[in-house]
């Protein structure tokens, strides 16, 4: 079946460009130009992916990405006039996965669209969890979950890859650029600070907020690595 776009865009023009260039890739997509229709939308029907302008004439997007983040770990790909490096740095703090700024190509777009999806975790048959930390973290992959001190931890797709990219070695430290290359793709430019901003998010969700050393070790000029050991 066919993944499901959510496009969230005030602008008829824009939106059904979006739409149209969309569909021709394959996706199923639904439209509105509102805010508070875009949280029912997603309530109801559960989309994949929502493309989401930050100007909306009813709710703004950055309250609509707040909001949504209180019950869905949906991909935000925000589409936004905004184009400076604290503008998207904001967006990415509150939820965002990736952002394309206006004017924009439609095939970058859906490239984007498409790069988000992919990178999606891959569900294993035979797949097992691993520990770390005397049992404090737990992943398992074939489930696509996180659990913190027993606890299952509601991460975007971002912070799932970040996180498994940290756990495939623990103690290796890893550059931003590397880190920033695994959780968005190759294919693509961006900020290294994009990367400490996902760093920071996924740290609050594991309740790794009391400094260093911790669940996530920043190495001051480098990167960040795992600060648990593999159990077993």
């Amino acid at each position: 079946m066919a993944s499901l776009v959510l496009v969230v865009e005030d602008e008829r023009k824009i939106r059904e460009l979006v739409r149209d260039y969309l569909e021709r890739d394959g996706y199923q997509v639904l439209t509105t130009g509102s805010g508070a229709e875009a949280l029912t939308l997603a309530r109801t029907h559960a989309p994949h992916l929502m493309v989401l302008d930050l100007r909306l004439p009813d709710v703004p997007g950055e309250e609509v990405a707040r909001e949504l983040r209180t019950f869905s770990s949906v991909p935000v790909l925000m589409l936004t006039a905004k184009a400076t490096e604290d503008d998207r740095i904001r967006g990415l703090e509150i939820g965002a996965d990736d952002y394309v700024t206006k004017p924009f190509s439609p095939r970058e777009l859906v490239l984007r669209v498409r790069a988000i999806l992919r990178r999606a975790p891959e569900v294993r048959e035979h797949g097992q969890a691993r520990s770390f930390g005397a049992g404090l973290l737990a992943i398992d992959e074939s489930r696509h979950e996180a659990w913190i001190d027993g606890h299952l931890v509601d991460l975007t797709p971002t912070e799932w890859r970040l996180l498994l990219a940290l756990t495939a070695r623990p103690g290796r430290v890893y550059s931003r650029s590397e880190l920033l290359n695994r959780v968005r793709g190759e294919e693509f430019e961006g900020y290294e600070r994009t990367i400490d901003t996902h760093v920071k998010n996924l740290r609050h969700k594991l309740g790794d907020v009391s400094g260093e050393p911790g669940i996530i070790e920043t190495v001051v000029g480098t990167g960040y690595r795992l600060g648990l050991q593999r159990d077993g």
